[in-house]
Parts: C-alpha cells; structure tokens; sequence
C-alpha cells in the first residue's frame, strides 16, 4: 500500500505562512486520491498548540517538532526531521518559498531522491502522482514523475487553492524527538531583519504592481507605491531596475528574483524580457502599460495600455481607489 503525503508547513515567528494552507489542501485532495492518509509535519519553538489547525485543512496525522534549538532556520536539522518522516511517503510537498526550495534539496539528498522545484499542478494517474512544473524559464512546461521514493515538490504559492477550514475536525498533535546531531547545525539563521515598513510578501500578494526601466527614475516610484497601496497590494520591479539600484532586491520579481503568481499582475513601463517574464507569467490577469505598442509585455498580457505611465498611473489609482470606497 501506498504510503501517506506528507505536507510541510512552514512558520515564521510562530506564524504558519498561507501558502502552506494552500499545500495542506492540495495534500488533502492528492491523499483522498491515492486512498492514504495526509500527514502534517512542522518544526519550531512554541508551535504545537498553533498546529492543531491543521487538522481543519485535512491533515490526518500532526507532527511537530518543538525545541528551543530548532526556533530559527538551520537547513540541515530541519531537512532531518522531514526526511525522517517522509520516508516511505507517497508524496512529500513544500511550499516553493525561499526557505522552502532550500529545504527541499536537502530533503531530497538525505532520501536519494530529486526536487520538482516550484509545481503549478498536481494529479494522480494510474496511481501515480505526476508534476507539471515550468521550464527553459516559463516557457514551455514539463510533466515529471519519479521512478522510486517519494515524490518531493515545492508548490508555487497563489496556485493551488486553499480549502475552506473545517473547524469540526480535530487531531492530537504528536511531538517529536529531536535526534538532529552537532553538524546539523553548522549552518543557522541567527536574525532575520524585518523590514520596518510592513510590506506585503509579494509571493503571498493577490495584486502586484510592478515598474520597469520606463519609469525613468526612483523620483518616479511613487506612482508605483500609490496604485499598489490603492489596490491593498504589493508592489515589484523588474531586474533593469534594481540593478540600477532605485528598488532593492527583495522587490524583483524575475528568473534571478521572485516568482510570483497573483491574480492581478500590473506590469508599468516594463518591456516584457524572458527573465521577468519567467518571474510573473504565471499570473492570473496580467495588465500591461507600455507607450511601445511591440513590447513583448503585450504578448502575454490579457489586456494592455498603450499609452505614457506618467498620464495613465494617477488617473487609474484615483479611479481604483473610488471603487474601493
């Protein structure tokens, strides 16, 4: 018999991130399919109380490692307790933040097995659980499977929908030992700096507003900030921009930035090349706004703007914001 999906979900600070809702509830669905039971597996300090609604995204099964030792990120002594969990899984499914695509490869060094980084989709055939994840930068996708072992991926977050909580269930938590050795903490997370403006995480945003090297200069970025505030979401930039250092790096969104997957995608001032569209082009709705009618923004955009940023920005946030009030 198969063995259960395992579903890491993952914190920060004693907050359990949305995304990982969403891989519970993608777990659920991959469980109920197979016939198996979905597993819940997180590490921290201070968690276990918090880990019982899990159990209202489906999770049969609640494992917890709490320790003082394991409060921050230390890559190997996490990876050791999931692998020592996921062994004989069916399934083992991580969301594809940062922290999570770090953890996922050496997850899969300690099973002998291989990472489909940053899936878009999940199904079972023929008993089997199959990956579709995108490749050569977005544009073309691949289906992948493994021969043996588990099938270990990281999931886009904003993809894959997460289920309403049903607060009827409940299940006991079960903690964990902690048999992570010297050397699994050889590398740690000491502090993590938060930034002091609040900002919304943009892989987690439903709106993204983004601005390219047509914004002309940081003096400009307001426009940017304004419309994304309008909407109550985040705003990004393409990789010209932060090289030329207006936005930093937190912002891009790019092949060497973050991939995002919002439902609403407003690209301003930006040309549409294959590395920021490999960041973004996953998106529910894309809005372009470019005064070149052959930017190849346009190509995948659902609607477009011909027109001058500086003209067309003030007037549609002022528009966003009267639909808003």
């Amino acid at each position: 018999m198969p063995g259960p999906v395992l579903v890491f979900v993952e914190q920060r600070d004693g907050k359990f991130k949305r995304a990982s809702y969403e891989a519970l509830s993608e777990g659920r669905r991959l469980a109920t399919a197979l016939g198996v039971p979905l597993h819940a597996v997180t590490v921290g300090a201070g968690i276990a109380d918090a880990a019982k609604e899990f159990a209202h995204y489906g999770a049969d099964a609640i494992k917890v490692a709490d320790h003082a030792k394991l409060q921050t990120y230390a890559n190997a002594a996490w990876a050791r307790v999931i692998a020592k969990q996921g062994a004989g899984a069916s399934a083992i499914l991580i969301t594809a933040s940062a922290l999570g695509k770090d953890l996922a490869g050496h997850v899969a060094g300690m099973l002998g097995t291989s990472v489909a980084q940053d899936c878009t989709e999940l199904h079972v055939e023929g008993g089997r659980i199959l990956a579709k994840r995108p490749v050569y930068a977005g544009k073309a996708y691949a289906t992948v499977a493994v021969k043996a072992g588990p099938l270990l991926a990281t999931l886009r977050p904003n993809v894959f929908k997460a289920a309403a909580p049903d607060a009827s269930r409940s299940v006991e938590v079960e903690n964990l030992p902690i048999d992570a050795q010297d050397a699994d903490f050889r590398a740690v997370v000491k502090e993590i700096l938060a930034s002091a403006s609040k900002k919304i995480e943009l892989t987690e945003a439903k709106v993204i507003v983004s601005g390219g090297r047509g914004m002309k200069g940081p003096e400009n970025w307001g426009l940017i900030t304004d419309l994304a505030a309008a909407f109550g979401g985040a705003h990004g930039a393409s990789r010209a921009v932060v090289d030329a250092g207006w936005r930093p790096h937190e912002e891009q969104v790019g092949q060497t930035g973050k991939t995002v997957s919002p439902t609403l995608y407003v690209a301003c001032g930006i040309s549409g090349a294959i590395q920021h569209l490999a960041g973004m082009s996953s998106s529910k709705f894309i809005v372009a706004i470019n005064k070149d009618p052959d930017a190849p923004i346009f190509k995948i955009a659902n609607y477009g703007i011909v027109g001058d940023v500086f003209e067309i920005l003030p007037v549609l946030t002022a528009e966003v914001k009267k639909l808003r009030e």
